[in-house]
């Protein structure tokens, strides 16, 4: 939606691994735009560059949004058409975007929303759980105390809880779940979704810990835990 000056701002969901997950509505937006502001001006030359689509790039990261958040505002408000970009998913979901999407309203900009490929969404698919009703906890506390206490209250409900995670502290992730919430939880590890080394192990807390515990971990991941009575049949440990 334009302010009126004809300028707009669009939040576009990037590929999470595979180009071919881009809609074409999100390569219009981006062949239309004036300039691209991206978590990583590397990454997004390279899905331009690939899409044979020429645009200039200005950096727009969690070090620099509260300073740039502004100025985009204003060239939006200027005429210019811009583009948001983080390195895959979608802008504001555990990303760069809140503010600006924050600041667009206030400012009486209207952003254009573009959806597409989630590594939530195919988490939610892939895991097997019961996903009527869930929880999404994004990444948990860096701290041991405050993410053990987060864990907990998450898992209070009945319902299916995801949570994102880095490579670095999957191993501790596994340990932290046998030891706060029981051995018995389910769980599934969504590892690389719809990349060449894609991934996806299922099985109860402690047999994921006892079979990849001591595991190198690599790659974007996505957790889902349930509780043991809420699913029935599940695959072993290194499905």
């Amino acid at each position: 939606m334009c302010d009126g000056s004809g300028g707009w701002l669009a939040l576009i969901a990037s590929p999470i691994g595979n180009l071919e997950d881009i809609t074409l509505r999100a390569l219009r937006m981006l062949r239309e735009a004036d300039l691209v502001a991206a978590e990583d001006t590397r990454r997004a030359r390279k899905l331009l560059t690939h899409f044979e689509i020429s645009c200039a790039t200005t950096s727009y990261h969690s070090h620099n949004e509260h300073g740039k958040t502004h100025q985009l505002l204003e060239q939006v408000q200027q005429g210019r058409r811009i583009a948001v970009l983080t390195d895959a998913g979608t802008p504001a979901v555990s990303d760069p975007g809140y503010l600006l999407m924050r600041d667009a309203v206030e400012a009486g900009i209207e952003p254009i929303i573009i959806p597409g490929a989630s590594a939530l969404t195919f988490a939610v698919v892939a895991c097997g759980f019961p996903i009527s009703d869930f929880i999404f906890g994004g990444f948990l506390p860096m701290k041991s105390g405050k993410r053990r206490s987060m864990l907990r209250q998450l898992f209070a409900s009945s319902r299916t809880v995801f949570l994102f995670e880095s490579p670095h502290r999957m191993s501790k992730l596994l340990t932290e779940i046998v030891e706060e919430l029981g051995g018995e939880t389910m769980v599934a590890i969504v590892r690389e979704a719809t990349k060449l080394h894609e991934e996806v192990l299922r099985g109860s807390a402690a047999e994921l810990l006892a079979a990849h515990g001591s595991r190198s971990w690599k790659g974007e991941l996505t957790v889902g835990l349930t509780h043991p009575l809420q699913t029935s049949g599940q695959c072993a440990a290194g499905s």
